[in-house]
């Protein structure tokens, strides 16, 4: 089968970094579901592994954790989907990815593809509303007030996949006040479409603008890129009480003791947590996944895709990548079918 595949740590500009391969069919067995791939969509995972990951000698690694598909054959295990069924989902980081042909993937973590959408549309969607939902809802609890602070969350970082899906996963699922930030106007404007409540400007203090809006102190603070950059901001504006949620990995080091004064809680998530240590609830991913194709059939929530690049392709994914590391991307990237 055709796949795009690496097996050297190269910057994105290098001829090589990314490259056609064939590999062999895989078999489905267990709980695994193969699942002939119709689109992907390209995170910022896929760029850090690219840079970073340890590879075998002579063995190719395969990028990708977003993918929707249809399902071509079910392991003897399966209980959730057979063959022919639509399918959306994210993978997981300690197995071959999405940029291939077929793809072998626990049903677990597998969501029905919602009905209303393309498989680009859908595509864009898996591995950001994972990360969104299970920060918001099940490391930080939003629907847990915090007591004497304003009932609010600020995103920093709201115009990326990540936060497109986190504006309207609050709007949906929470009577919470929404701020977003975005440093461009169309990224503000953006976030103004998704539903934030508010928007401010994450290249200016946050503090200063927070206290401008004379609200209050927010319970909650998802940073979800450049943390370390942020981290004072966030200190003085957060509420006692309050809950941060990140994703991203600081450049500097983040002194936790910073903390205790406010004594507030930290939430680290990593949507890939759950399949690699196969947690006895890692099914939630399933049900979450089914939650928000309900909801985008229901016309609750829109699709974050904001470009089809293409076949999927060594060239392509390239492409992708280097839009990625940019750090200007507006919703989510998308290659289709080979």
């Amino acid at each position: 089968m055709r796949a795009v595949g690496f097996n050297q740590n190269q910057p994105i500009s290098s001829e090589t970094a990314l490259v056609d391969i064939d590999l062999p069919m895989p078999e489905a067995k267990g709980r695994d579901l193969l699942v002939e791939i119709r689109a992907i969509s390209v995170n910022p995972v896929d760029t850090k592994t690219r840079k970073n990951a340890v590879l075998e000698p002579g063995q190719y690694k395969v990028l990708g954790y977003d993918a929707a598909g249809v399902v071509k054959a079910v392991g003897p295990d399966v209980k959730l989907f057979k063959p022919g069924d639509e399918v959306y989902y994210a993978g997981a980081i300690n197995r071959q990815g999405t940029n291939a042909e077929f793809h072998l993937v626990d049903e677990r973590i597998v969501g029905p593809k919602p009905k209303t959408l393309s498989f680009e549309q859908a595509a864009a969607l898996p591995l950001t509303a994972i990360t969104a939902y299970e920060t918001l809802f099940h490391r930080m609890r939003v629907q847990d007030k915090v007591a004497s602070a304003w009932n609010a969350v600020l995103l920093i970082g709201g115009a990326g996949g990540v936060g497109s899906i986190a504006i309207q996963l609050l709007r949906e699922l929470s009577d919470v006040t929404v701020i977003a930030t975005g440093s461009r106007p169309e990224t503000q404007d953006w976030i103004r479409q998704l539903g934030a409540h508010h928007v401010l400007d994450h290249s200016k203090p946050l503090a200063r603008q927070i206290a401008e809006l004379a609200i209050g102190a927010p319970a909650f603070v998802f940073s979800i890129t450049e943390t370390s950059q942020h981290i004072g901001d966030i200190l003085e504006l957060i509420a006692p009480q309050g809950r941060l949620g990140l994703i991203d990995d600081p450049k500097e080091p983040v002194d936790v003791r910073q903390f205790k004064r406010k004594a507030l809680s930290i939430h680290w998530e990593t949507m890939f947590a759950r399949p690699v240590f196969q947690t006895a609830d890692m099914i939630e991913q399933h049900k979450l996944l089914t939650q928000v194709a309900e909801l985008v059939d229901a016309g609750k929530i829109k699709t974050t895709l904001s470009d089809v690049l293409g076949p999927i392709n060594a060239t392509n994914l390239k492409a992708a990548h280097a839009l990625i590391e940019s750090g200007k991307t507006r919703g989510k990237l998308v290659l289709s079918g080979f």
